[in-house]
């Protein structure tokens, strides 16, 4: 999309509340990349095969694949929530580029619809057209854990 084209020509306002509604209450899918995983290791200092037993969990994709998610607690809250993200220094791209999501900038109506369930949105400070378009550029190049990848060849 073209910038002139694009409803965030200008920015779009977004300023994290630490209100934590998008890590808990809802069934959802947090995916996990090769980077995120390194990341998670390096700070947790576990090896794949325990932090992947622990923390994660293989759900079907949209391609048919099977990929690395995080796991949920009974009541659908994220693994790491605790009062807040207790790894939050690692957390998943995935996470810190919300909601700077294609489908989520795809246009104003989804943006509004988004914002009804994130105090965050359209408060704080401005993020610039070019800010938003390289969040979403990384979050779509930041590809789940395939489980045939992963089995091929594990991540040591």
């Amino acid at each position: 999309m073209d910038r002139e084209d694009s409803f965030y020509k200008d920015g779009l306002k977004f300023s994290c509340k630490m209100c934590s509604y998008c890590c808990r209450g809802e069934p959802g899918f947090v995916y996990i990349s090769r980077t995120d995983l390194d990341r998670f290791l390096a700070e947790m200092n576990l090896e794949a095969g325990e932090f992947i037993e622990k923390y994660c969990r293989w759900v079907p994709y949209y391609d048919g694949s099977e990929v690395l998610c995080l796991k949920e607690t009974k009541n659908n809250d994220c693994i790491f929530w605790n009062n807040g993200c207790a790894a939050y220094k690692a957390r998943p791209l995935q996470c810190s580029t919300y909601p700077f999501w294609d489908f989520i900038v795809e246009n104003k109506k989804s943006w509004d619809e988004a914002a009804q369930d994130c105090p965050g949105m359209n408060s704080g400070g401005l993020h610039s057209y070019e800010e938003i378009t390289e969040k979403a550029a990384a979050y779509r190049r930041n590809r789940p854990i395939k489980r045939h990848e992963f089995e091929q060849k594990p991540v040591q």
